[in-house]
């Protein structure tokens, strides 16, 4: 389905890339086409960023990766899995965001190893595809994603895992092009367009208007995408295990939450944006002016010197200070032991000025050094009208 340009593009995108050809992993026309579409046939960024991807490799050891062991509780805990196949024989990769751990996974594995097995995960994808084509005598060369939010919680918002996200989706992006059909949504709550806006800039356009999100009628909508005979009995459909399963355990994997036996240590290294004093016998406000409902708060903090009492109030008057009694609580005060920083989040469910206080009013003698970091999330817009609608 080329044009005549396009067939020279490739021609010479195939000639100025002869020192590295032999070193790709396929390099039939299918697999330089991906790279030549992802900049709509621009002969130098096509190159730059096939060149790119050839020292990811290297880094990442991607020709041996599908040999690598994660560690046991990423094989265990880490959601996810590849099940069967949709009409035109393109592999299914399920994501169960729901019941993943994002601060257990991390406490328990280095972000490196998490980044590698969906690195592992991309490359599975690709040998399935090569498998698929060999079996059905024409290429496959595109997965889809179903991702389930059921259970997605301001637990997931937590800054260090929205970071490995982010990371992964733009390796996805420089790495791996023109792979995605679609990526397909199911059982969202309000709370994705807030999750979808932070990950959405390291998405390029033409990924995410690859994102389908499925109202109420999800299990019936799901089989236009993929047949009923292909999709688990946990998804409303009729495949299951040999032994009846219905969520087809050795295919998907759902996660949960991780045992601390697991934990190699107790936080997570922050970076934080603030570092203030809190005299003794006095307190801290940081206000935030929440524009509409639906927003998150989300805070990340450590003290150095002792607890400190910490709690979120929405002002009742606007423009003035107000003393904590004056305002109307939101999340009650409670005082941290300084050993342990503190994070947390909020759906936003008013709009006005909301304060996060550091109270030090109890302590006659010590002040605080207080470390932090406030932020606003926003919700995505569009998403936010389309699931409105459901």
């Amino acid at each position: 389905d080329l044009s005549p340009s396009q067939e020279k593009s490739l021609a010479q995108f195939r000639e100025n890339i002869q020192d590295v050809l032999s070193a790709l992993p396929n390099p039939d026309d299918y697999f330089l086409l991906r790279w030549l579409r992802a900049w709509s046939f621009d002969l130098q960024k096509s190159e730059d960023m096939l060149r790119k991807h050839m020292e990811f490799r290297k880094q990442q050891d991607l020709a041996s990766i599908l040999a690598w062991q994660p560690p046991e509780v990423v094989r265990l805990y880490n959601a996810n899995g590849i099940g069967g196949h949709d009409g035109e024989g393109s592999p299914v990769w399920y994501h169960i965001m729901g019941s993943l751990d994002p601060k257990g996974l991390l406490l328990s594995a280095s972000k490196q190893e998490l980044l590698r097995d969906s690195f592992r995960s991309c490359e599975l994808l690709l040998r399935e595809c090569k498998l698929q084509s060999q079996k059905l005598g024409k290429k496959v060369e595109k997965i889809i994603a179903v991702f389930d939010l059921e259970g997605l919680g301001l637990r997931h918002l937590w800054k260090p895992g929205i970071e490995v996200l982010q990371e992964f989706s733009s390796a996805l992006e420089a790495n791996y092009p023109e792979i995605l059909k679609n990526l397909i949504v199911v059982r969202a709550p309000k709370l994705f367009a807030v999750t979808f806006n932070l990950v959405k800039s390291y998405m390029s356009e033409e990924t995410r208007r690859k994102v389908v999100i499925l109202g109420d009628n999800w299990k019936q909508e799901l089989t236009k995408f993929v047949s009923p005979d292909q999709l688990p009995m946990e998804f409303g459909r009729t495949m299951t295990e040999p032994d009846g399963n219905p969520k087809c355990l050795t295919k998907i994997n759902y996660g949960g939450e991780v045992p601390r036996s697991y934990y190699l240590c107790n936080q997570v290294r922050l970076q934080y944006e603030h570092t203030v004093s809190v005299g003794r016998g006095s307190s801290l406000q940081v206000e935030n002016e929440i524009l509409f409902p639906g927003c998150v708060l989300r805070w990340q903090f450590a003290s150095d010197g002792g607890d400190i009492g910490f709690g979120v109030f929405l002002k009742t008057k606007m423009g003035e200070w107000q003393k904590a009694r004056e305002m109307t609580e939101v999340l009650p005060s409670r005082y941290n032991a300084h050993l342990v920083p503190e994070d947390g989040s909020i759906t936003c469910l008013k709009a006005g000025s909301y304060v996060l206080r550091f109270d030090n009013t109890y302590s006659l003698v010590h002040c605080k050094r207080i470390s932090y970091t406030v932020e606003v999330l926003l919700p995505d817009q569009t998403f936010m009208e389309k699931m409105e609608k459901f």
